[in-house]
């Protein structure tokens, strides 16, 4: 993606888009997988992708069918297609942004029932490749011979449902996506940034440092009117049960500066953002920027964990799921989606292939 992030009024709505209009149960029209010697194998090729530009890697094999979406819309009717086809093994030659759209419009199709995943790290960030631990130079070829020599990672996506029971959530849609790293506030205003690093011609784990390195200096010198210190009104409510999330009493009770989810378990440039925490859906808030505790960032992202940290406002959070309010925007995987009210809980295990 180039230029600014794509900023939606909706959450897309992906149920609709698949042959003929049908609204498909999840999983309704896979066939009986390929035999593992000889997989069926589809790769969505986008060439919008960084690194894709300059022309991408084509592979003419038996049993390899490759897409070129012209736009994320025909995305839903090209998995379609792939899974009447019988596709055990599908590879997404984009970066981060391509990895969720192919996850939010494959879920009406392969609903817990996904094929294998190889991810080619085409994108400026790849943080989903990262974290995997993907080579940065794997190639169309290396994936497709990984497919029966290579080990498999498993990680489950977040899913972000509007909730229709809150008049904010009906006029973010009712589609559901799928993606890895959620965040609001701040976040939102970091990846704008990071779109400014990226024309500076600083990518992948280097793009988030200097990103950091310029927020925390924002929130160090700026005043109090400055956007990276302003925050947004956000309520959080934790678990099934939607018990409110303890709020430390810096800045207003209704508003939090940051908010960041994943289910990664490794993230660019050794951020340890969660703590010791690693597996699963994991949360990062910070109530209010302070200086004292801006102050503190550097040692913190990479680890530091006083337990002093949550009265300062500053939370770290493990959970099966939560629903949030927000007042601006959220960013999912780089593009930005409506204020709203909304559930984030974990999706269907993904096994990603790996040499």
């Amino acid at each position: 993606m180039s230029g600014p992030i794509h900023e939606f009024t909706r959450i897309p709505a992906t149920g609709s888009d698949v042959p003929h209009g049908r609204v498909l149960t999840p999983g309704a029209i896979r066939s009986r997988p390929a035999p593992a010697s000889d997989p069926c194998i589809g790769v969505i090729f986008n060439p919008r992708s960084h690194r894709n530009r300059a022309g991408g890697e084509r592979i003419e094999l038996p049993g390899v069918m490759i897409a070129e979406p012209a736009d994320r819309d025909r995305l839903p009717a090209v998995l379609a297609d792939f899974a009447a086809r019988g596709v055990d093994y599908l590879i997404v030659d984009g970066g981060d942004g391509t990895v969720r759209d192919v996850l939010t419009s494959g879920q009406p199709v392969f609903g817990n029932d996904w094929p294998a995943l190889a991810v080619l790290p085409k994108g400026k960030t790849n943080a989903l490749n990262i974290d995997l631990g993907a080579p940065g130079d794997w190639s169309l070829a290396d994936a497709i011979a990984a497919h029966a020599s290579g080990r498999r990672v498993h990680r489950k996506p977040l899913q972000i449902i509007a909730d229709e029971a809150g008049d904010a959530g009906s006029e973010a849609g009712s589609g559901v996506l799928q993606g890895f790293i959620l965040g609001a506030g701040a976040f939102t205003t970091g990846i704008q940034a990071g779109q400014d690093a990226h024309r500076m011609g600083a990518f992948n784990s280097l793009a988030v440092g200097m990103t950091v390195i310029w927020a925390i200096m924002q929130a160090l010198f700026g005043s109090a009117s400055n956007k990276w210190r302003r925050g947004v009104p956000m309520t959080i409510r934790l678990g099934s049960e939607r018990r409110p999330m303890q709020h430390s009493g810096h800045g207003a009770a209704d508003r939090r500066d940051v908010l960041v989810a994943t289910t990664l378990e490794r993230l660019p440039a050794g951020i340890k953002l969660f703590g010791k925490a690693q597996r699963g859906l994991k949360l990062f808030v910070m109530d209010k920027m302070r200086r004292p505790l801006v102050a503190s960032l550097p040692a913190t992202l990479f680890g530091y964990d006083p337990p002093w940290l949550a009265k300062a406002g500053f939370h770290r959070i493990e959970a099966s799921e939560f629903a949030f309010d927000v007042g601006g925007q959220f960013i999912l995987d780089g593009e930005a989606f409506p204020a709203g009210r909304y559930v984030v809980r974990e999706g269907p295990e993904l096994a990603f292939v790996l040499p």
